[in-house]
């Protein structure tokens, strides 16, 4: 006969179980986060980039210029147009390998509920394309009229210019600007106009950088 074990052999043996059993279920979950990922990586890709397709397209036509757009792009280091560490992504329009707009990946930093990711488009004559809100973190009903699908706010940048209104201007009405902002909310349309006028004084003082052969300013 073998001897019972000792209550000590019988503890280790059963936290040796227990660990046992808790790498079988780590190793499954892991499994299964893999399996996961795998099967829906390249689905979210997709999704995320026929989304900002749609919003490039919403901003210019594609009859308007006739290079891929989307892989068209330049790194700029632009820290008052937001981005993680002062980067921001380009988007250069060309027709006939003539260049047509710029499309930026701004961001206004001091939004009501936070940093609020834009889309900002400017022509080569330095107008306005378009602009739209990507990424809102506005408290809904204060300040989400940003958004196009709540009004149609965003689209009085369209045709503006640094010229028109005067850059004095460039601003919501309570602060003596050109520009609306809401009822009860001006935190948020301040910081929108102000990431708008950024871009366009960035497109003002590196145009022709920003059309130059190559993926980034630092190359």
């Amino acid at each position: 006969m073998n001897p019972e074990p000792s209550p000590g052999q019988a503890a280790v043996r059963s936290s040796l179980r227990g660990a046992l059993l808790l790498g079988i279920f780590a190793l499954i979950g892991a499994g299964l986060v893999a399996v996961t990922w795998q099967l829906t990586h390249e689905r979210i890709a997709n999704n995320q980039q026929m989304y900002l397709l749609r919003n490039l397209h919403e901003i210019l036509a594609v009859t308007e210029y006739d290079n891929t757009l989307h892989e068209d792009t330049r790194l700029v280091h632009a820290p008052a147009l937001g981005g993680v560490d002062g980067m921001v992504t380009v988007y250069r329009a060309r027709q006939g390998g003539m260049p047509i707009a710029v499309i930026f990946e701004a961001t206004a930093q001091d939004g009501y509920a936070g940093a609020i990711k834009l889309l900002v488009g400017v022509y080569t004559n330095g107008e306005i394309a378009g602009v739209r809100v990507v990424a809102p973190s506005e408290t809904p009903g204060l300040g989400d009229d940003i958004e196009l699908s709540r009004s149609d706010w965003v689209l009085a940048f369209q045709g503006k210019s640094l010229q028109s209104p005067p850059a004095g201007q460039w601003a919501v009405k309570r602060d003596g600007g050109a520009f609306d902002q809401f009822t009860g909310a001006t935190i948020t349309p301040r910081a929108v106009v102000k990431a708008v006028r950024n871009a366009l004084l960035y497109f003002r003082d590196h145009r022709d950088q920003l059309f130059a052969q190559g993926s980034s300013d630092r190359d």
